[in-house]
């Protein structure tokens, strides 16, 4: 058995109020004897405080107001790391690149003593790659809790990141996210928000699509003009939530038998093994992007 804990919570600029945060979420995790924490993306430093205006009108983020670009061999990682102790986590921070001037939004899994992976987040929404460069490539880590993949926020709108990762053997997928409400016209209720319907469809369509346990981290309150949608969540490899934070700031924890479960939910209908990859070639086909935007314009 594994307990799995996903975190909504509000990470600003103040990174010494972020190391209080993070340590005392790991002290709440220790206290339900949790194996796997995921935070959310840019746990270290915040996000950024807009992807745009009105409509489709992107607002340019400033130098000034980007949140601290963090080497993984830096002081914040290791400040990180010593808080967690042997407590596998999944964090959100912006990378600086060798070259000291690219910036990434990354991911990384990791605990005390190892960093098991990290990720460049591929998909980037309004705004975003004025100020972080784009990843490449997906990859899966082997780690004391399982094989785990991260996403960050957007790639949860495209069920090829997911699926690659299934395929590569991921039993856990980690979203970290900065997801907030929708820019117009928000609901005044926020879980009745259009964008929060989207977010938690999208976490429970991705793990029953390749029939994995998704982890969906979040920021929660404001940051800037962005009002985040908290709902943290864990969802089992048939999409049902088996714990959620809602809007609130909080933690959302399981406990999972990770083995038995994808025995039961893989017996009959097994979604990796009956997929016809001889008639999916055109999903990778760079001509048909011609196509669609014929249609997307007409």
């Amino acid at each position: 058995m594994k307990t799995l804990a996903a975190v909504s919570a509000n990470f600003t600029r103040d990174l010494e109020q972020n190391y209080a945060l993070i340590t005392s979420l790991v002290q709440r995790a220790r206290d339900k004897d949790v194996d796997f924490m995921v935070l959310p993306e840019a746990a270290i430093g915040g996000y950024l405080p807009s992807l745009g205006n009105h409509g489709d009108t992107v607002v340019p983020t400033t130098q000034r107001s980007l949140p601290p670009a963090i080497r993984l061999d830096g002081p914040e990682i290791a400040r990180v790391q010593a808080i967690l102790g042997d407590l596998v986590t999944a964090i959100g921070f912006c990378e600086l690149d060798d070259d000291g001037e690219t910036r990434y939004n990354t991911a990384a899994v990791l605990d005390g003593g190892t960093v098991y992976g990290v990720y460049r987040k591929v998909h980037q929404p309004l705004g975003e790659s004025m100020s972080y460069a784009a990843g490449s490539r997906y990859g899966v880590y082997d780690t004391p809790v399982g094989r785990v993949g991260l996403q960050i926020c957007y790639d949860k709108a495209f069920p090829e990141a997911a699926r690659i990762m299934a395929l590569d053997g991921a039993q856990i997928i980690a979203n970290l996210s900065a997801w907030p409400a929708a820019r117009t016209a928000p609901a005044e209720n926020l879980q009745e928000d259009r964008w929060t319907y989207r977010f938690n469809l999208f976490d429970m369509a991705r793990a029953l699509d390749n029939q994995v346990f998704w982890m969906a981290s979040n920021q929660s309150g404001t940051f800037g003009s962005l009002r985040y949608v908290g709902n943290a969540k864990i969802v089992d490899p048939g999409g049902n939530i088996l714990a959620t934070t809602l809007l609130d700031s909080g933690m959302a924890v399981a406990e999972v038998d990770l083995d038995a479960t994808f025995r039961t939910m893989r017996a009959g209908m097994f979604h990796l093994r009956d997929r016809r990859p001889d008639v999916y070639g055109p999903l990778t086909e760079t001509t048909q992007s011609a196509k669609w935007q014929e249609v997307s314009h007409a």
